[in-house]
């Protein structure tokens, strides 16, 4: 019986230890879409600024682009965290490089 409720006590771990991988796996998709979604809004008052020619309304798609951009990079970087992976110093500068070629 002592078997049993060790092997139990296991498995009760294992799964809480995957619902909880899994529940930050979404946590960090949704991040994730929050942040695209961001910058979808910033492109289309980019866009809407340069077509009416209000300087305001294109200046604050530009900052929301970047803010969307930003919250996407501190994602990735707290998710690699979190996951113990290694987010080397130059993948961190090369995708903030690609991000202002865009």
């Amino acid at each position: 019986m002592r078997t049993f409720r060790k092997l139990g006590f296991f498995i009760v771990e294992l799964l809480t230890m995957t619902r909880e991988k899994k529940e930050k796996e979404e946590s960090g998709l949704s991040e994730n879409l929050s942040a695209v979604g961001q910058m979808i809004v910033g492109e289309i008052e980019t866009i809407g600024g340069i077509l009416t020619g209000d300087p305001v309304t294109r200046a604050e798609g530009e900052f929301n682009v970047e803010v969307g951009g930003l919250h996407q990079e501190s994602n990735k970087v707290l998710t690699s965290i979190e996951n113990n992976e290694k987010v080397s110093r130059e993948e961190l500068i090369e995708s903030s490089k690609d991000d202002s070629i865009e």
